[in-house]
């Protein structure tokens, strides 16, 4: 059963805007859960987590331009002034383990989306 998958990404002009959207099953209710990004021959980053009462944890560098938030079964990531070094493969998490103090590291996750393509053009 898929409990994670994703949708929104595209691609776009350096500057515009994109909303990435997760759409989680009932399961993964009430606990952690982030965006991560990973770009060809990198490292997979967060981009910004999100607890069970809706505390973020997010870079100082993401959150200027990254917003996440959620509601009931959706996760959601708004991407404003978007950079070409923003070009990136887009992963929803969840950690089915922890509901608070989430973790920054990505190992820290149980569930990951199959992920969604963000292409910033110059």
């Amino acid at each position: 059963q898929v409990q994670l998958q994703e949708s929104g990404g595209g691609s776009v002009q350096a500057g515009g805007s994109l909303r990435l959207s997760c759409a989680f099953g009932s399961s993964i209710r009430g606990y952690c859960m982030g965006w991560y990004r990973q770009a060809p021959g990198t490292e997979r980053e967060a981009v910004a987590l999100i607890d069970s009462d809706g505390k973020i944890t997010s870079t100082d560098a993401m959150k200027d331009r990254f917003t996440i938030y959620k509601d009931t079964d959706m996760l959601y990531l708004q991407m404003n002034s978007l950079k070409p070094e923003d070009t990136a493969m887009y992963y929803c998490a969840a950690d089915r383990r922890r509901m608070w103090h989430c973790r920054w590291r990505q190992d820290g996750y149980t569930d990951w989306g199959q992920g969604t393509q963000v292409t910033v053009l110059s």
